[in-house]
């Protein structure tokens, strides 16, 4: 794993915003970390559940090795993966982190902020640093955890000013990788985001 410079395309969303972030459903990326333990898992069930403060909710299987790091640590980062980390989502989704570290099995890079004890994957568009509400019994219950968001970034070459630039992306190269986000579509097939539509 390799730890790499935060400032890089890292730039911080204003809270009342960040639920812009995933409110169009992609399937994101959660890390966890605990007493020198850590782990990264795709998820496809994730939304956002208030403004102010701002909240999530997730599905985090009991049968998951995050799932122990999340309610160790009290915290995760929720971070949306781009088009160009579908074999990373693919990867870290598919494998068990009781067997590998997926981020040096993954070859991951990091990105490390002090507002959380798990690492930021980096290469995603966004990132939201989440602390889990005391809801023990739904997350029992229901594997639901709620959280509340206390920092949010984004790769300014995909949200920028508030909203998502998808339509900024659509011919990516070496210098300008598609940053669209994935949507799981259940059978191993995701989407990407499609084009900006107005109403």
């Amino acid at each position: 794993m390799t730890q790499i410079d935060p400032s890089a395309h890292l730039v911080p969303v204003e809270l009342a915003k960040a639920y812009r972030l995933i409110n169009h459903g992609p399937t994101v990326l959660i890390s966890a970390a605990h007493a020198g333990q850590r782990n990264v898992m795709a998820v496809a069930w994730n939304m956002p559940l208030d403004f102010h403060p701002p909240k999530v909710a997730v599905v985090i299987d009991k049968a998951t090795f995050t799932r122990g790091l999340v309610e160790a640590s009290g915290e995760f980062v929720l971070q949306v993966p781009t088009v160009d980390m579908l074999s990373t989502v693919m990867a870290v989704g598919t494998q068990s982190g009781r067997e590998i570290d997926k981020f040096d099995h993954c070859g991951l890079q990091t990105l490390s902020v002090p507002q959380a004890q798990a690492p930021l994957i980096a290469g995603c568009a966004a990132w939201l640093v989440c602390k889990v509400l005391p809801e023990e019994a739904m997350a029992q219950r229901y594997d639901l955890f709620l959280a509340e968001v206390i920092a949010a970034w984004a790769d300014p070459r995909a949200f920028k000013d508030g909203r998502w630039l998808f339509d900024a992306t659509d011919e990516p190269s070496a210098s300008s990788p598609n940053l669209r986000s994935l949507h799981h579509v259940a059978g191993g097939a995701f989407f990407a985001t499609g084009k900006p539509l107005q109403g």
